[in-house]
């Protein structure tokens, strides 16, 4: 069986920034860790989920298929970074592939966690829940500016070509 998580190592991850000791040994005797041999899919795009993972130790990739049945990696994942948390949000299928490159160590956060937190210490589930939109948010501008830079991109090479 895999060791718990322990009150200090939590106390090291963004996503539960703000929460005192008591919330945080509380989360640590509660949460689960699961163990990710390389190679491991934790879970792969288009399963369902309600869950996410932390990485307590490890690395691992995240992929996107396109439409053409194309895998590219769009992510690498390490030490305190999270990963599923959209499965939370909302009720859409997973949105990609997440495998194990080498032995990992994970977190698992499930929604029935989150809403026993909810119900026992409504101030550290509004902690979890905002360092949550704010990983979102910073996520969604990476993104925002890699499509901006890639229009601009994909606009100069035609102007390029249309122009003598």
């Amino acid at each position: 069986m895999t060791p718990r998580a322990t009150t200090a190592e939590l106390r090291e991850i963004g996503l539960f920034g703000g929460l005192d000791d008591e919330a945080l040994a509380s989360l640590a005797e509660a949460l689960a860790v699961v163990d990710a041999p390389p190679g491991h899919v934790v879970f792969s795009e288009g399963d369902a989920g309600r869950d996410l993972y932390v990485v307590l130790s490890g690395e691992l990739e995240v992929m996107k298929s396109s439409k053409a049945g194309q895998d590219a990696r769009v992510a690498l994942l390490g030490l305190r970074d999270w990963f599923g948390e959209m499965s939370l949000l909302d009720v859409q299928p997973r949105s990609a592939t997440v495998r194990a490159l080498a032995p990992s160590r994970l977190l698992y956060v499930t929604s029935k966690d989150l809403d026993a937190l909810y119900r026992r210490d409504l101030r550290s589930y509004s902690l979890v829940v905002l360092n949550l939109a704010r990983e979102m948010s910073r996520r969604l501008r990476v993104a925002d500016g890699i499509v901006a830079e890639l229009v601009m991109q994909v606009n100069d090479a035609y102007l390029r070509r249309i122009k003598p």
